[in-house]
């Protein structure tokens, strides 16, 4: 049976979970509440990668012997095994915990159902599905991490009324306002790469880093898919490439240039840029979860014809470029029907005068 007031804990685990936003990666995010035989909150706790103990045990700890015969409402299915730190099913046991409430199991083959399992096994009653929809697009970028054994790919655009993104393929054109751009620092906060191709590098000279001001494990990585070797020697992204992690990947031949690069501190990896499942599988090697893909044009539509969008956000200001010079926001092969085409689903929409931004996932299960 679940309440009014389940409802509201595991909303709070979930809450306390999302502070972990930006420094658990490749783990989950976890919130978890303790609540005693009486309904009173007598623990919370949010993991943090760097701090090892997990959220389970951070709250128990807090409600020590309050937590005996008392309600566990965790974001994550708890894990039973030893990784990093003893089983959070051991600690719950210990603690003499009677109840855990919790969304959704755990992706992690290590983990999934067993740690219900062994909670269930030793008397204590465990409820799942409150918010469950909630949970998992919270940890979305961990459930495709272990689902697809890739990074979870976010394509964002900035572009004009008519789909435009800039004035023309030679131009550098900002069309987001202010509000809307720390948004889009907001959203490279999430991610632990960000990525665009060599020719936005040219043209648009971006710094391409994480300036929200929120606390993050470690920084932004900056990939740049480049087959063409386009990155000026003398742009910001190269200048600034032995204080920020950056990865140029490209099959170019121009040995002199890649060696130009690396002494200027950039990581070249040898692959074609548009081998698209290539560039994850390295992505995924470095233990990076997630990477906004900010464009240009061509890069958007290679990842769209490969299935390999799990999220899309337009950010949309109120111009009307038009021309036929003005590159639109999306290239590669297309759709050959609207049948063929990505539709997507679970649509939000945010204002952030005199821009608005659309989210939303693709209809149907991307590679």
């Amino acid at each position: 049976m679940t309440s009014d007031f389940d409802l509201k804990m595991t909303r709070r685990a979930l809450e306390l979970a999302s502070l972990g936003i930006g420094q658990v990666s490749p783990n989950p995010l976890v919130g978890c509440v303790i609540v005693d035989k009486e309904g009173k909150v007598v623990g919370e706790g949010t993991y943090i990668y760097e701090n090892v103990t997990h959220a389970e045990v951070i709250a128990l700890e807090q409600a020590g012997e309050r937590a005996k015969g008392g309600t566990a409402y965790v974001s994550l299915e708890p894990h039973a095994h030893t990784g990093r730190t003893p089983p959070c099913t051991d600690a719950l046991i210990k603690a003499g915990i009677k109840r855990v409430v919790c969304p959704i199991e755990d992706p992690n083959p290590l983990v999934s159902g067993r740690g219900f399992d062994v909670l269930r096994q030793n008397g204590i009653e465990v409820v799942t599905g409150i918010l469950a929809d909630e949970a998992y697009k919270l940890n979305e970028k961990f459930f495709v991490w272990h689902r697809k054994k890739r990074p979870f790919v976010h394509l964002k655009m900035a572009v004009s009324l008519d789909g435009r993104i800039s004035l023309s393929r030679s131009v550098s054109t900002s069309l987001s306002s202010e509000r809307a751009r720390c948004r889009v620092h907001e959203l490279r906060h999430e991610h632990d790469a960000i990525l665009v191709g060599g020719n936005t590098v040219a043209v648009d000279n971006p710094l391409l880093t994480d300036r929200s001001g929120k606390p993050r494990r470690r920084k932004l990585v900056r990939v740049i898919l480049d087959n063409n070797l386009k990155i000026p020697l003398e742009s910001k992204i190269v200048e600034t490439a032995n204080e920020i992690p950056t990865i140029v990947i490209s099959n170019s031949a121009n040995s002199e240039k890649v060696c130009k690069l690396q002494e200027k501190g950039i990581r070249v990896f040898a692959e074609n840029a548009y081998d698209l499942c290539k560039v994850l599988q390295i992505l995924r090697q470095l233990e990076l979860q997630s990477v906004l893909v900010e464009g240009g044009a061509k890069i958007a539509g290679s990842f769209i014809d490969a299935g390999l969008v799990d999220k899309v956000t337009f950010i949309y200001s109120p111009f009307i470029i038009g021309g036929t010079k003005a590159p639109l926001a999306v290239e590669g092969h297309g759709a050959d029907s609207l049948a063929n085409a990505m539709m997507l689903k679970d649509i939000k929409i945010f204002h952030y005068d005199p821009d608005f931004e659309v989210t939303g996932y693709p209809l149907n299960e991307t590679n």
